[in-house]
């Protein structure tokens, strides 16, 4: 029986022996290009930040600017209107030395905070030092019903409140008492937020604007003594305020900031090798349309006392990136002989809200806002109150617009026609290129301003008519492309076509046309996603980081293909057609503006919106625009032809078809799908 065993277990081992490992995943053919695109495009923001610093005076002058550019990739520029707060304390409750009041407010008309406001139950004489504590991702829901991220951070502003501050806490728009949205690109797909410029990081930033309002109609609340703090998503909240708002006099953000190569190149996990921004929502990034340093913001709190805490193990703020990023901040303030007023406090531990961390915090506040530094701050943390007594309200408002906040502030824009058809003919021209200037100012800001060399080649081997051949060029340096020209084409052609990406084959034959098809980046032989280490999200989601987006790149690469064409000795002074389909069709069609030898323009089935599941993204462009307004600048000075579009989706377009009547032009066309 033994030697039965024995015999099974060494064959048992045998047949593991002989059975072959699975293969590692094979990483996507352009992972390789788009890692190496991302480390140039980093690098180049970053040895453009805080590099051309000379004099406090030269400094001072550009922070309105700055200051300007930050609101807008915010979301926030120009300034909401600062409507009724409608602020109302809902009631009290009594913790161990200070007491609790439910506030709730509105920042904007129907976008309701809530919020806790500790106080000292025994306040001395006068008024008191304030306190702005941010939350960051921690909230608390029991049996379904959510008491917000105040429940869990309430120990830093009951201690505040202990030690004789007044301290307003924050839920956040996601993780408060009414729900809210931070995840639109981070798992959701709502890629028409980059579209809009929106990130949920402005409505952060913007309640906790509000909430300094509320500050200043308190009496108990000395408004020249308010330092802001909080960690992690509050960490951030905090940058954003210190470099928006100059009414705070002191800073302490925790865990919330580090440079820009730490979020899209470095990482200190196999989960994050690829930019630690897989491990952020949206809350924590603005759309860096001005292609920012993260050391830019923090700059612009210069010469406050401001306090940068983390910890050295934290894997979503890894130590190189906010040693570096302190590194050039601390040049600022040695502009103004502030050294003093700026100190990186770093200590052990893990992404986790230390004692250490609420020590440092602490002591940071008593030095600055009490002038005491003799004090001896420890972490005496008095007892948490439960959930229920810290909730605001009873039910969610009516009126409340929290859960859809993007879809109310930011609508799809509108242009009027005029409608005299003379003075439509005359409009028109001016607004055209009215629009194509800001397009180009906002949407596609960081294509390169002087582009390198094509260097077009044929690829060698390969026959060049009535045979599939390729020929290669760069769209930007180390970014290789080819297009493949078909085998039916004439040997004559009268015309070019371009397919971009993927096209439905159609009846149509082009008997005189030299036929190419072109795949741009991120798809086809450059595809980078797909890998279990780097999701397609997660590389999505890096584009606004360096001031682009996926879709922006795409349309330069068409751009380039078109103008690598026109190198082909045998078809430089040929019409080219661009032909796309779905959300090829838009990159077809926003590459065209720009090329003049483009002549005709073919889009199957092109999304009408950029609110479109199916759109591609360009940051900003629909504060501009939309996609019928583009079709009618195409057709502007080209034959434009819509096919396949659905009876229902034909008043989406109704915008371009309309100007081409009232201008009297014929170069659009708008086609039903066959057999309708």
């Amino acid at each position: 029986m033994r030697a039965a065993l024995l015999a099974l277990l060494l064959t048992s081992v045998a047949f593991a022996q002989d059975k072959p490992k699975p293969a590692p995943p094979t990483a996507p053919p352009g992972e390789a290009m788009i890692e190496a695109y991302f480390q140039a495009k980093v690098k180049a923001i970053a040895d453009n930040c805080l590099t051309d610093l000379t004099t406090k005076e030269a400094w001072e002058k550009k922070r309105p600017e700055l200051r300007k550019q930050f609101l807008d990739m915010m979301g926030l520029w120009p300034l909401p209107e600062k409507t009724p707060l409608n602020a109302k304390v809902t009631g009290t409750v009594d913790g161990e030395g200070f007491t609790v009041e439910k506030l709730v407010f509105e920042s904007r008309p129907g976008l309701y905070v809530t919020a806790n406001v500790y106080k000292p139950k025994a306040p001395s004489a006068g008024k008191l030092p304030a306190i702005l504590y941010v939350c960051g991702h921690g909230n608390v829901v029991e049996k379904g019903v959510s008491y917000g991220s105040k429940v869990s951070y309430q120990y830093h502003p009951a201690w505040f409140a202990a030690h004789g501050y007044v301290c307003i806490i924050l839920d956040t728009l996601e993780l408060g008492e009414i729900p809210g949205e931070h995840h639109g690109t981070y798992s959701k797909k709502q890629w028409w937020w980059q579209s809009v410029g929106y990130t949920p990081g402005g409505v952060e930033l913007w309640n906790a604007i509000r909430a300094l309002d509320y500050l200043e109609t308190r009496p108990d609340v000395d408004m020249k003594r308010v330092g802001v703090t909080g960690r992690s998503g509050g960490g951030a909240t905090s940058w954003w305020v210190l470099a928006a708002d100059d009414r705070p006099a002191c800073f302490v953000p925790v865990a919330g900031i580090v440079d820009l190569h730490s979020h899209v190149c470095e990482g200190d996990t196999e989960r994050l090798k690829k930019g630690v921004v897989a491990g952020h929502c949206d809350c924590m990034y603005m759309v860096n349309a001005h292609r920012w340093d993260f050391p830019l913001v923090a700059a612009l709190a210069a010469p406050k006392p401001l306090l940068l805490g983390n910890s050295d193990a934290d894997d979503i703020f890894p130590v190189p990136g906010y040693r570096r990023l302190a590194d050039k901040v601390s040049k600022v303030y040695k502009l103004y002989g502030a050294e003093d007023k700026f100190q990186l406090l770093e200590t052990k531990g893990p992404h986790k809200d230390t004692p250490e961390l609420r020590i440092g915090n602490n002591r940071w506040m008593n030095r600055w806002l009490k002038n005491d530094t003799t004090t001896k701050v420890e972490d005496d943390l008095p007892p948490k109150l439960t959930p229920q007594q810290l909730k605001v309200l009873d039910k969610i408002p009516d009126n409340a617009i929290n859960a859809k906040v993007p879809d109310v502030l930011y609508m799809p824009v509108s242009i009027a026609i005029p409608e005299n058809a003379e003075e439509a003919k005359a409009w028109w021209p001016k607004k055209r290129e009215e629009l194509l200037k800001e397009l180009t100012a906002t949407s596609f800001r960081a294509w390169p301003a002087k582009p390198e060399g094509l260097n077009p080649r044929w690829l060698a081997g390969e026959m060049r008519f009535g045979k599939f051949c390729n020929y290669q060029f760069e769209s930007e340096p180390g970014a290789d492309f080819t297009i493949n020209l078909g085998t039916a084409q004439s040997t004559d052609p009268k015309q070019l076509v371009i397919e971009v990406g993927t096209i439905t084959p159609s009846s149509q034959k082009d008997a005189d046309s030299a036929t190419f098809a072109f795949h741009p980046r991120g798809t086809n032989k450059t595809l980078w996603a797909e890998h279990v280490s780097v999701p397609e999200t997660q590389i999505r989601r890096r584009f606004p980081l360096i001031g682009e987006t996926w879709e922006s790149g795409q349309v330069w690469d068409v751009r380039r293909a078109v103008q690598a064409i026109g190198t082909i000795d045998e078809f430089k002074k040929l019409p080219i057609e661009l032909r796309g389909e779905g959300p090829m069709a838009i990159v077809a069609l926003y590459a065209a503006l720009y090329e003049p030898s483009v002549t005709k323009l073919t889009l199957v089935n092109p999304p009408a919106s950029f609110r479109d599941p199916a759109s591609p993204a360009f940051l900003g462009a629909a504060k501009i625009l939309d996609h019928p307004h583009a079709v009618a600048m195409a057709a502007a000075t080209k034959t434009v032809h819509l096919k396949g579009i659905a009876e229902a989706d034909r008043p989406k377009w109704e915008w371009a078809a309309r100007l081409q009547q009232r201008t009297g032009a014929k170069s659009l066309t708008i086609d039903a799908p066959q057999g309708k």
